[in-house]
């Protein structure tokens, strides 16, 4: 899987960057983008993903040399358990098999809050910031906003946003779909957040790289 370090390259960066902010002239609203590993480092995974593994390891192991011997098992098991452990912190799409899907949607929507604070977005002079969060290992793009912006726009609308750029990095084209939905994005606050006779660039334009959580 490819780390936040390299998901983009320097001229995708760049053109993002250059998106954001000629979208910005059109409205008062304020747009970053941000990548990360991932949300949360899942040790429940790991240990799942250890007890079945290394369990399911360790039964073939002693069927096939030990004779199902429970003596034989129960320390084999241990040994496997922690080798399968070990091969989840390496393998992370492996690792994702053991995580539930509504731990994983509900964990990116927690850390992007947290996110969402540290990086200033709610700094802005009328709350109109929004955050576009790139969660590598879950898959999942959450759409984040000030509250200015929810006086008029719903998190389900917000979250329109998100389907045609997960689409795009599944086809390899997830600089153009990203830029494509922050130009429609910047449509719709237009309409409702437009500039304002002294509009400033309050926020930075470049994407927001969030190295790994530890484990």
């Amino acid at each position: 899987m490819t780390d936040a370090e390299h998901f983009f390259s320097e001229p995708e960066k760049l053109q993002i960057a250059q998106t954001i902010s000629e979208v910005e002239k059109s409205t008062s609203g304020e747009i970053r983008l941000l990548v990360e590993d991932r949300s949360d480092a899942y040790p429940e995974a790991t240990l799942l993903g250890g007890l079945l593994i290394g369990g399911i390891v360790a039964l073939a192991i002693t069927d096939r040399f030990f004779h199902d011997s429970l003596w034989a098992y129960i320390p084999c098991a241990f040994v496997c358990f922690l080798l399968a452990g070990a091969l989840l912190k390496l393998l992370p799409g492996l690792r994702r098999l053991f995580v539930f899907a509504h731990r994983a949607e509900r964990r990116v929507r927690e850390h992007g809050a947290l996110l969402f604070y540290a990086h200033g977005l709610h700094k802005t002079r009328e709350g109109t910031g929004v955050l576009f969060l790139l969660s590598l290992f879950e898959k999942r793009v959450w759409v984040l906003a000030d509250a200015g912006i929810y006086q008029k726009l719903r998190q389900e609308e917000l979250q329109t946003y998100t389907s045609k750029i997960v689409a795009g990095i599944s086809k390899g084209n997830k600089t153009e779909a990203i830029c494509a939905e922050i130009r429609r994005l910047g449509e719709t606050l237009a309409r409702h957040f437009p500039p304002r006779p002294d509009d400033t660039d309050e926020l930075a334009n470049e994407v927001i790289v969030e190295g790994k959580q530890p484990d």
